[in-house]
């Protein structure tokens, strides 16, 4: 039974919802091919969105203590055995028998979780060790039914922002809020307003009611202390223990759940025996935190598309500027400034073909660019640039070194 989860906000009338697909292929982002159902192909400037994510993520992660390690994509059935995920996710896994071993069955890894607990298994911890913060961003791989598979919402391959951080009992609290103010200023920069839902135990959990209460205490009091308001989902936790759950708005009304922070005293715990050594030369279970600050990179991805109508923010536009020539002329001016724009690492087009100005600024206002810098004879004399402002139209002259002012704030 839910009780109070967040509610989305009324959806206001807008323009037709435009599929983030067709966003995709107008802007040249990705494309899908029956050769691999459910994994996108990512194309030159669809890799730019997912890379300045990626960079972001890793900013966040080196800013925040965070270690990043890598497993491997293959391993052993016995891991999601020993997990629990072999007994109850098998279905949604993509496995086989090893062609030249019968008795191996290889699993390709549809969750990061479990392997992690190998590297901090691979010696033994002091209590000064921790907390422990392992970050990975890890391509997955998950057996969705073809019937379910919907463009970037839906995909056989993900590629996720996990991170596990091992923590002393006494550690687990505070980490929590660091994390919720970790997703709560990402969110911020996208302008989304997070809502908050505590998602409690399950009918069907790992681990004793006790155990429970201690990890959904913690949850709320981290909640509480940051002073964040938030719904409860009764039975809506994992398997392995409560999360918190962020929710947005999309511009269209929806309600999205992306970000989490889930606290695991049993499954990883338990069943990978982990421990350190305390003060007292005792060996002591850690508690982990699972923490995805977006999710999956394909999912989001689509998200963005969809809200922004692709119009994207200046941080994560393929293509920033575009440079768009009036004639042959000014051609050698246009080089120059496109230069001088990538030199100060703005990712800018230059457009010399022979076709009219009016059909390059079309053409560039659909690829969503958020400058357009028009060149003629009149701008070269003077050494200025025509801009355009993606949502505002002609917006004057300016000398290139303004322009790249108001760029580089």
């Amino acid at each position: 039974m839910l009780k109070n989860r967040p509610e989305p906000k009324e959806e206001m009338p807008t323009p037709k919802h435009r599929d983030h697909r067709e966003l995709g292929q107008e802007m040249d982002l990705f494309s899908f091919h029956e050769i691999a159902p459910g994994a996108p192909f990512w194309h030159p400037k669809g890799m730019i969105i997912f890379r300045e994510l990626e960079k972001y993520a890793r900013s966040i992660n080196d800013r925040e203590g965070f270690d990043e390690i890598s497993t491997p994509i293959m391993v052993k059935k016995d891991v999601f055995e020993k997990s629990g995920h072999w007994e109850h996710y098998r279905d949604n896994m993509f496995w086989f028998k090893n062609p030249v071993d019968e008795n191996e069955t290889l699993v390709v890894k549809p969750m990061n979780c479990p392997e992690s607990t190998y590297i901090y298994n691979s010696k033994i911890r002091s209590y000064r060790d921790l907390p422990l913060r392992l970050a990975e961003i890890g391509r997955l791989h998950r057996n969705e039914l073809s019937g379910t598979l919907g463009g970037m919402f839906r995909v056989r391959q993900i590629t996720m922002d996990d991170a596990h951080i091992y923590v002393r009992h006494d550690q687990a609290e505070s980490e929590i809020s660091k994390t919720l103010v970790i997703i709560k200023d990402f969110y911020k920069k996208l302008g989304f307003e997070p809502r908050y839902c505590l998602a409690t135990r399950p009918e069907k959990a790992l681990g004793d009611k006790k155990t429970w209460d201690i990890a959904e205490t913690a949850l709320k009091e981290a909640l509480e202390k940051n002073k964040i308001k938030y719904a409860v989902a009764e039975g809506e936790g994992a398997f392995y223990g409560p999360k918190i759950e962020v929710h947005i708005d999309d511009s269209h009304g929806r309600d999205w759940q992306l970000g989490t922070a889930q606290l695991d005293l049993v499954m990883l715990p338990e069943k990978f025996d982990l421990s350190y050594i305390d003060e007292h030369s005792a060996k002591i279970r850690p508690i982990v935190i699972h923490r995805a600050i977006f999710g999956s990179f394909e999912r989001f991805i689509g998200i963005l598309l969809e809200h922004f109508d692709g119009a994207l923010p200046f941080w994560l536009s393929p293509v920033q500027v575009q440079v768009l020539t009036i004639n042959d002329k000014v051609s050698e001016y246009a080089k120059r400034i496109t230069a001088e724009l990538k030199s100060n690492n703005i990712r800018t087009e230059l457009d010399l073909r022979n076709e009219s100005v009016g059909k390059k600024i079309r053409e560039a206002e659909l690829q969503k660019i958020p400058y357009l810098l028009v060149i003629g004879e009149k701008e070269a004399a003077t050494g200025k640039v025509a801009v355009r402002e993606r949502g505002k139209g002609d917006v004057g002259q300016m000398a290139i070194e303004s322009f790249l002012a108001t760029l580089l704030l």
